[in-house]
């Protein structure tokens, strides 16, 4: 109808329209006082609720970011409307009936179709879709739904329709009630043909699921091919970016969840529709998932708005992740948007790497309610993801998932956090708090140096080094070997020095000597070659036995190592004798114990020793023999001192 609404009609709509009832759709409020109500406000990030609703004055102000207004204000702000659509969106809501001035038909909206006409259209095309969801045509989309654990009434609880397989039928229909072609195509539910002829419907043989507001009102699809001769491959068609569907923003299931988020101040993320509709069934009325994109930061963003996510309410948010590589990654890109969250994040995984709706159709609904409440903190999760890629049994596998652990958590912004995290990784790795602490320190600040080295343009404004540097500097530096004349190898040098140089003195001694007990890699080498060419007892007759040790070699830092050794001068004027040897030997012998007994504690350190007694008390045992053992090397030492 054409003419300006009068301001009378305005009036009724501010009055009748009850802010409360209005925000509660897009925020979870509380009480706050008489009157009053508070959430999270939904214009800007915040941690504690500074959004506050005054019913008896229909009004809302924000104190942390200073919008504000009364009903009218609140809707054009969220939704993105004009002033006239969000007036008549409001009546028509509240049936209110508006009043025009005569013969005033100045354009009051905005160019193109006006949003009501768009939800309208979407509202119809879902019923169209129900309707013929019971239709033969659709036996095939039925036949998916209940192998899936759906009867006809979970597919009319979610509102689940079928896409006719010609390609006009949703467009006849539509223009049929009074559609035009451009509310039809500028909402996505056809496509202009670039042929000329008329639009042609999006979704074609396909089965349906209606995409809605936190409102119940629908603003797009999901459609699932189930067709083997459809032609479009893809798995999922979801309807493109329009005025009124923002993937970014869109959570499927939000309608439905949205009060006992509330209520519970819980989320549950799931991967898709089925899942969805899966934990709802199964008593898992917290459920979302994201529509044709990752969940992101303004997905994070609305479940804190509906979970009252704040300093005074925190609760909780729980993904569910697939155990294979992509579900990983997920976690790991969800680990790193842990921040956005007051509330604790979770991650649930069932054991066998079925999905909540396999989960359902397998082992029945309290199987779904319980992989929920097996959930497990998200950090642990994502860190011993990494940590398991290395073998923490070996002193460099625990030094390098120490590493990539105190990496990953000098990224996270929330500082309260890291130290939490350094004791995790400290129980994971083996290791203690405090070295997981410094090496977390030290994580940040490289991050801080690779900052501090990003090049100002001629603006002065930072940017990020080229490509090539960012991956020269996350690329892990090729290991050297350490010299072998680190202190650290002192036995290992004299130990083979006797050996080669005094191979008769040695005798028998080096009989429990073995390739583990050198750590340096060139050391070990040497053994091995000493221990192919017959051991020190070959060696205490034939002068020229280093000499051919040296050629049978074929590792050119071996044969360099057993050339030095043959020559150096050991550490002692004398003449080694046997105390000299037991000196070294079994000093070796002991540091080989002692590295050992650094490993068992290590792996007791990550055990839990109620679920894994027999582990537990497996090494518990092995402990004690090698501490026996290790006081009978040390004995032997003193003694011959």
């Amino acid at each position: 109808m054409a003419g300006r609404i009068r301001e009378e009609s305005i009036a009724e709509v501010r009055e009748k329209a009850p802010v409360e009832e209005v925000v509660s759709q897009y925020v979870t409020l509380r009480r706050a006082g008489a009157g009053s109500m508070k959430g999270l406000c939904p214009f800007h990030d915040e941690k504690t609720p500074s959004f506050n609703v005054n019913s008896a004055r229909q009004s809302w102000h924000c104190f942390g970011c200073g919008e504000g207004g009364g009903v009218i204000d609140f809707v054009m702000k969220i939704d993105g409307l004009s002033f006239v659509e969000t007036v008549e969106r409001l009546a028509d809501k509240y049936g209110i009936e508006l009043k025009r001035e005569e013969g005033d038909s100045r354009d009051e909206g905005p160019r193109g179709p006006a949003r009501g006409k768009l939800i309208e259209a979407h509202r119809v095309a879902q019923e169209y879709y129900a309707e013929q969801l019971l239709g033969p045509e659709a036996a095939t989309a039925r036949q998916f739904l209940t192998e899936r654990g759906f009867d006809g009434a979970a597919a009319e609880t979610f509102g689940l329709g079928f896409a006719p397989r010609g390609g006009e039928d949703v467009f006849r229909h539509l223009r049929a009630r009074g559609f035009t072609a451009d509310e039809i195509t500028v909402g996505g539910l056809a496509v202009p043909s670039q042929r000329g002829g008329s639009p042609y419907d999006r979704f074609r043989g396909r089965l349906v699921w209606p995409i809605r507001e936190a409102s119940g009102e629908t603003i797009g699809f999901g459609a699932r091919r189930i067709f083997e001769d459809d032609r479009i491959e893809a798995k999922y068609l979801n309807t493109s970016e329009t005025p009124i569907y923002k993937k970014s923003r869109v959570l499927y299931g939000i309608d439905l969840a949205r009060r006992e988020m509330g209520r519970s101040s819980q989320a549950v993320v799931v991967e898709g529709y089925t899942d969805v509709m899966a934990c709802h069934l199964a008593g898992v009325k917290t459920a979302v998932a994201s529509c044709g994109t990752a969940f992101g930061d303004e997905h994070a963003k609305v479940l804190r708005r509906y979970m009252a996510d704040h300093e005074e309410f925190r609760g909780e948010v729980v993904f569910t992740f697939d155990g294979d590589a992509a579900g990983q990654a997920a976690a790991l890109k969800a680990f790193q948007g842990d921040q956005n969250f007051v509330s604790q994040t979770y991650v649930a995984v069932e054991p066998d790497g079925l999905d909540p709706c396999d989960v359902r159709v397998k082992k029945g609904d309290a199987a779904v309610r319980e992989l929920v409440a097996r959930r497990v903190p998200l950090y642990r999760f994502v860190l011993r993801n990494v940590v398991d890629k290395y073998d923490l049994d070996r002193a460099d596998g625990r030094v390098d998932a120490l590493r990539e652990s105190a990496r990953l958590v000098s990224s996270i912004r929330d500082r309260s956090k890291v130290d939490a995290f350094a004791r995790e990784i400290a129980s994971m790795v083996g290791v203690d708090v405090d070295e997981a602490r410094s090496e977390v320190r030290r994580a940040q600040n490289r991050a801080q140096n690779r900052a501090q080295n990003r090049r100002p343009t001629a603006s002065g404004r930072d940017v990020p080094p080229p490509p090539e540097e960012e991956m020269a500097a996350d690329r892990p530096a090729r290991r050297e070997l350490p010299s072998m004349r680190d202190p650290r190898f002192a036995i290992e040098r004299e130990t083979l020095k006797l050996v080669l140089q005094h191979p008769m003195v040695i005798g028998r001694t080096t009989s429990d000597v073995g390739p583990e007990d050198f750590i340096h890699p060139t050391y070990r080498g040497v053994w091995e070659a000493i221990a192919a060419g017959g051991g020190p007892l070959a060696g205490a007759t034939d002068a020229s036995w280093s000499g051919r040790l040296r050629e049978a070699t074929t590792d050119p830092a071996v044969a360099s190592a057993i050339t030095e050794l043959s020559v150096e001068p050991l550490r002692t004027a004398k003449e080694p004798n046997a105390g000299y040897v037991v000196q070294h030997v079994v000093r070796l012998l002991e540091l080989t114990t002692l590295r050992r007994i650094d490993q068992v504690k290590s792996k007791m350190q990550r055990t839990n020793p109620v679920e894994h007694a027999e582990e537990y008390n497996r090494m518990f045992g092995e402990l004690a023999a090698l501490e026996e053992h290790r006081r009978k090397l040390r004995d032997r030492i003193i003694g011959d001192q």
